[in-house]
């Protein structure tokens, strides 16, 4: 038996609930055997690392969008050896490792899915997560500062909705996107900038509640309707080329003409 003065040894990692073979670890060992042997490996830090870090994430969405799969394939293996190398430098550090990982994000998952992991009923997502913030921590606290205005109104919407503060459907948010519409008219009107800026903000706000209400990310639709203006545009100038009209030179209603066409064609 250990004397009193002895430092206990760390308790046993628990076994994951869900093994599997070990080709995610396979990630790890690579960035280790890259962080032994490659100068520009080594000398990367978690700061260092950020810049790639959100450009892989932006690329593997934009795979996801263009729909080819050998390009997430590939975008997904990048962002993986990004995640891996942040792991194995914190694993370097001394602040925790791949098990610590997947230990804390299984236990979300199954403290977040009762219905699944035990005998409980199925409970709101958003009351789940806000069951878990610690005393005197607001609806709204914890937001990543990070996120894209669209995304984070949709977050501070999805949050206090977590607590009851949403409409039952989308034709109240339809009925307060009028309303907003009807404030930024009357804006426009006085030609205060100022009133104009925060009506305008006020509607764009609404318009992601009815988004997120009709069961829609405003993010992946406005990305879906910029890449539609896009390609139509593009065909609109194949078309202005074909019957010898300059953009510059046609005004608005020839091109809105041409526009129209585009679109009954589809």
């Amino acid at each position: 038996m250990s004397s009193p003065s002895e430092p206990r040894p760390d308790p046993p990692e628990p076994e994951p609930r869900f093994p599997g073979p070990g080709d995610l670890d396979r990630a790890l060992a690579l960035v280790r055997y890259l962080r032994a042997h490659c100068p520009w490996d080594r000398a990367q830090t978690p700061e260092s690392l950020i810049p790639h870090l959100l450009e892989e994430s932006h690329e593997v969405v934009e795979a996801i969008h263009d729909g080819s799969s050998a390009a997430l394939e590939q975008e997904l293996g990048d962002l993986l050896l990004n995640l891996a190398f942040q792991v194995v430098l914190a694993e370097e550090k001394g602040s925790f490792g791949p098990a610590s990982v997947y230990r804390r994000l299984e236990e979300k998952m199954v403290r977040r899915h009762p219905h699944l992991f035990g005998d409980a009923d199925r409970q709101d997502w958003e009351a789940l997560k806000a069951s878990e913030r610690p005393g005197g921590h607001g609806v709204l606290s914890g937001l990543a500062r990070g996120l894209d205005p669209l995304t984070k109104a949709h977050r501070i919407q999805e949050r206090v909705a977590g607590v009851g503060f949403d409409w039952t459907d989308h034709r109240g948010a339809w009925a307060k996107v009028a309303e907003e519409l009807d404030e930024v008219r009357i804006a426009l009107e006085g030609s205060d900038s100022e009133a104009i800026r925060e009506e305008i903000g006020d509607l764009l706000f609404a318009v992601v509640n009815l988004t997120r209400l009709s069961g829609v990310h405003a993010t992946t639709a406005l990305e879906r309707a910029n890449r539609k203006f896009h390609r139509r545009f593009e065909r609109l100038e194949e078309l202005a080329r074909s019957r010898g009209i300059r953009l510059e030179d046609a005004g608005l209603d020839a091109l809105d003409g041409l526009w129209e066409e585009l679109k009954r064609e589809g």
